[in-house]
C-alpha cells in the first residue's frame, strides 16, 4: 500500500493545483467519491470509507449544499452515535458544519436546544442513537446520519428517522460511516434508491499526517480490521468462527492510563512456538486482567505482545518484561511444545517470576468455546484494538487451520482468570 499512498498524494496535489477557492469545494477540492449524486433517482447516499477518508467533510458539504439550494428554510436531522459526537464531530469538528462555507452563511449552534440555525432560517436538529424516541414528533426535509454502524439502537433510530423524513417533494439523506457487517447496513446497500460510494484512508493521504499513515500501516495493514478501518471494506464474518466482527467491536473500550493498577489479578499467558530461529512461528503473548465483581467478574485484554522469529530466551524475556510492566501475578505457559523445559526457560530469565504450567488435553476449538461464551455474555473487554489477535479470533474455525498462537495465549489467559474460578476442587501441580 506504500505505492498507493504515493499515487494518492500525487493525485491530491494535482487536484489542488487545478484551482478554486475553499468555498468552491465540490468542483475544485472534493475527491470523486465525496461528490454526491447529481441525478434525481436516489434517496440515500451511502459514503463508506476508512478512517480519515473525508467522510465527515462530504456529509457536511452535502448538508450545506442542501440548505443553500432550498427554496425555503429547510429542516434537517443530524443523527450521530451520541449527542456529544453530533456536536463535536458533525458541527464543531474541523470538517463540521460550523466551519465550512462562506463565513457569512455559516450556522450557529444553540446548545440548549441542540439545534443548528442558518442565517437563511434553515435548522438542523441533533439526535443520538442512544435516544431513538427523541426523533418522534419531528419532521424533516433531509438527514445526515454519521457513523451508522456504531449506533447503539440502530434499527429503532433508523426506523424513527425514516418516519420523520416527510417534508418536501423528495426527502433525501446521506449516511457517512466506516462499514461493519451490520444487518442495517447490508439492507441499505440493497435498498432501492440507495447509491453507495467507497473510499480508502489512502485516497485522502494529502490531507493526513504522514506519521499517522505510517503508524496505521504498520499496525493494521494485512488484517481484517485494516480492510475495514483503512480500506473501508465491508468485511463479512467467517462461517463457523467462534467470534464475529460485531462481537469484537462491541467489546472494545477506552480506559484511563494506569487502568491495570485497579485490577484484582493480571496474568501473562504464553503459547510457545514449536520451532525456533529467524523463521520460527510466532510466540503468543497476551496480557489480561480481572476486575473481581463476585459472580460477574469481568476480564480485560490489556496487551498483545506476541512476537515471531525469536529464540526461546528471546520470547521468554519478552514475556517477563510484560509481567513486570503490568505488575502481573504470574505467567501462564503452555507446555505441549517443550514440556517442563518451557518453564525453565522463563525461570532462566527471571527466577523470581511465578510460573504456572498448563498442558492442553482437549482440542483447541473445545478449549476456545467457553472463552467465546464469555464474550457473548459481555464479560470480556479489549482496552484497545488488537488487529492481529482479533484477526485470528474472527477467522479461526478449527478446521485444519494454522495454529492461532495469539488466540491460544488469549484462551489460556482468560481460562486462568475466569474459567478456573468456576471449576470444583482439583489437584494441581504447584510450581
Amino acid at each position: 500500500m506504500t505505492d498507493l499512498r504515493a499515487v494518492s498524494t500525487a493525485m491530491n496535489a494535482a487536484r489542488r493545483r487545478a484551482g478554486g477557492t475553499e468555498h468552491e469545494w465540490y468542483d475544485h477540492h472534493a475527491h470523486q467519491y465525496q461528490r454526491w449524486p447529481k441525478s434525481d433517482d436516489w434517496t440515500v447516499w451511502l459514503l463508506l470509507g476508512g478512517r480519515g477518508a473525508g467522510k465527515t467533510r462530504a456529509g457536511a458539504e452535502w448538508v450545506r449544499n442542501f440548505v443553500d439550494e432550498s427554496a425555503s428554510p429547510a429542516r434537517i436531522a443530524l443523527v450521530s452515535e451520541t449527542y456529544a459526537d453530533g456536536r463535536e464531530v458533525m458541527i464543531e469538528g474541523d470538517s463540521g458544519l460550523a466551519h465550512i462555507g462562506p463565513a457569512a452563511r455559516r450556522p450557529h449552534y444553540e446548545a440548549s436546544r441542540r439545534r443548528l440555525v442558518w442565517p437563511s432560517g434553515s435548522i438542523g436538529y441533533v439526535f443520538s442513537s442512544e435516544d431513538p424516541d427523541g426523533l418522534r414528533g419531528h419532521q424533516f426535509d433531509a438527514a445526515w446520519s454519521d457513523e451508522l454502524c456504531k449506533w447503539k439502537h440502530a434499527e429503532e433510530t433508523w426506523s424513527n428517522l425514516q418516519l420523520a423524513l416527510r417534508l418536501g417533494a423528495r426527502p433525501r439523506q446521506v449516511v457517512t460511516t466506516t462499514p461493519r457487517p451490520t444487518a442495517l447496513l447490508k439492507r441499505l446497500l440493497k435498498a432501492k434508491g440507495a447509491i453507495p460510494h467507497h473510499a480508502t484512508t489512502y485516497q485522502n493521504a494529502a490531507n493526513l499526517s504522514s506519521a499517522f499513515l505510517e503508524e496505521i500501516a504498520s499496525v493494521y495493514e494485512g488484517t481484517s480490521l485494516g480492510r475495514q478501518e483503512l480500506l473501508g471494506e465491508l468485511v463479512e464474518d467467517v462461517a463457523g468462527a467462534l467470534w464475529t466482527h460485531e462481537m469484537i467491536s462491541a467489546c472494545r473500550i477506552c480506559v484511563p492510563q494506569g487502568f491495570h493498577g485497579s485490577l484484582a489479578r493480571i496474568v501473562v499467558a504464553v503459547d510457545p512456538p514449536a520451532t525456533t530461529g529467524e523463521n520460527a512461528d510466532e510466540c503468543g503473548i497476551i496480557v489480561a486482567g480481572l476486575a473481581d465483581c463476585g459472580d460477574e467478574a469481568r476480564a480485560f485484554v490489556l496487551d498483545d505482545r506476541s512476537v515471531g522469529g525469536m529464540s526461546p530466551r528471546g520470547w521468554a524475556a519478552r514475556a517477563v518484561a510484560a509481567y513486570h510492566a503490568f505488575a502481573a501475578d504470574r505467567i501462564v505457559v503452555e507446555t505441549n511444545q517443550g514440556g517442563d523445559m518451557v518453564r525453565e526457560i522463563v525461570k532462566g530469565v527471571d527466577p523470581s517470576v511465578p510460573v504456572r504450567a498448563v498442558h492442553a488435553t482437549r482440542a483447541k476449538r473445545l478449549r476456545a468455546e467457553p472463552v467465546a461464551a464469555l464474550y457473548e455474555q459481555g464479560r470480556v473487554r479489549h482496552v484497545a484494538a488488537f488487529p492481529a489477535l482479533e484477526d485470528q479470533m474472527t477467522s479461526y474455525t478449527g478446521d485444519g487451520a494454522k495454529s492461532p498462537d495469539r488466540l491460544d495465549a488469549l484462551v489460556w489467559a482468560l481460562t486462568d482468570l475466569v474459567l478456573r474460578r468456576r471449576a470444583g476442587p482439583q489437584i494441581r501441580k504447584i510450581l
